[in-house]
């Protein structure tokens, strides 16, 4: 059949309109800029949810903590407060050595007896070295057996390149963490103390007719900002913990080594306005949820729930969750008998050529082995199933 030159050229037109439609149909990632520059010799943004690190640089160099330390001495004691060993309202004797201890101060006088909820307050909001080594003490005794506590929360979190040597943050040999490792403590802090962390937000406190500001400056400059704590030495420079929520996503920033205390807020808020602006964090599945079903074979059941044992988080750069692919890769042919929790295969979430979340299928339900007719019967399945794949070109 001849078709003359000009039909060609019609329809030649209108394959490349349908394309071009198809094209700017098709959602695009918005572009995202590289990360802000900071005055930081060290630090790491990180979505509290889903984990994902964001921005970092040096985030596993050893840096001194000064009285980012006092993040710690806190994990210790909501420890203990969480289980019963000490309690909010207890009084705590001031001894001479959180007296005269050096630096930061909340002002206890020794001799007294200050509330264990105040002190926690004095450590947090005016980073009081005193307010510190006698939470210390309470907890385990000495500052000395509370440093061997601390060290070994350290450890259990997974703060592989942190070492604590006191429990205020004074220039020691040997103290010293990373952002990353500060990150982490940050976030379980978040997790798993929220009606402690809320402690963190507080602007201002007065004691023994002192009133002092919380040193963490953002709290007054940012309304999402709730959290966390500063610190400072001649040679740690200014440091900064924060987090901060904004329309259902929480970020942890950590700055080390700022040149000043506004460099250190001014970086903090750099970093966490970046990732506000150029990401978002989605939830995708919740734990238990059906995310599918597989065949059973010589089982009580044909069909099996696959699920996740924890939230599936994702951050990705804003505009981009219509362009994530979802997979699943499977064991098969998956045979009874197979238990509540055990691994069936891996959840696949990837952007692009990028992956993004990678999670183990876990069974929903456990199924028991069939009786003798259902495992010959499926078996014979099995065996023609595979001979006919076999034989499949």
């Amino acid at each position: 059949m001849k078709i003359s030159a000009c039909y060609t050229r019609l329809l030649l037109a209108w394959m490349l309109c349908g394309f071009a439609a198809v094209l700017q149909a098709a959602p695009l990632a918005r572009p995202v800029p590289t990360a802000p520059q900071v005055s930081a010799r060290s630090y790491l943004l990180q979505d509290f949810d889903s984990g994902k690190v964001i921005a970092e640089k040096n985030a596993d160099q050893p840096m001194e903590p000064a009285s980012l330390t006092k993040l710690m001495t806190a994990y210790v004691v909501f420890q203990e407060l969480k289980a019963g060993r000490i309690h909010l309202d207890e009084e705590v004797p001031i001894s001479e050595k959180a007296w005269r201890t050096e630096g930061s101060r909340m002002f206890v006088e020794v001799g007294k007896r200050v509330p264990v909820e105040l002190l926690i307050k004095g450590m947090i909001v005016q980073s009081g070295n005193d307010a510190t080594v006698a939470l210390a003490e309470h907890v385990a005794g000495s500052e000395e057996a509370f440093v061997s506590l601390m060290n070994q929360y350290a450890h259990q979190l997974g703060m592989n390149q942190t070492t604590f040597k006191d429990a205020s943050g004074l220039p020691a040999e040997g103290h010293l963490t990373t952002a990353r490792d500060m990150a982490r403590l940050a976030a379980a802090i978040i997790r798993e103390f929220p009606d402690y962390y809320r402690w963190f937000a507080i602007r201002e406190m007065t004691y023994n007719n002192i009133r002092q500001s919380n040193r963490n400056t953002l709290l007054f400059r940012d309304p999402s900002v709730d959290g966390l704590k500063t610190g400072h030495t001649s040679t740690a420079g200014y440091c900064l913990v924060s987090s901060a929520r904004k329309d259902g996503m929480r970020l942890i920033s950590v700055v080390m080594g700022s040149r000043s205390e506004k460099a250190r807020a001014d970086d903090s808020q750099r970093l966490l306005g970046y990732g506000f602006r150029f990401f978002e964090t989605r939830k995708l599945y919740e734990p238990g949820q059906k995310i599918s079903e597989v065949r059973v074979w010589k089982g009580e059941k044909d069909q099996l729930v696959l699920t996740v044992d924890a939230p599936v988080w994702v951050t990705i750069p804003r505009g981009s969750y219509g362009l994530l692919d979802v997979s699943m890769s499977l064991s098969e042919p998956l045979l009874a008998p197979v238990h509540k929790g055990q691994a069936l295969g891996q959840l696949n979430i990837r952007l692009g050529d990028q992956p993004v979340v990678e999670r183990p299928l876990l069974a929903a339900e456990s199924v028991a082995e069939g009786g003798l007719w259902k495992r010959l019967g499926d078996g014979a399945s099995l065996w023609l199933e595979g001979w006919l794949g076999g034989n499949d070109d």
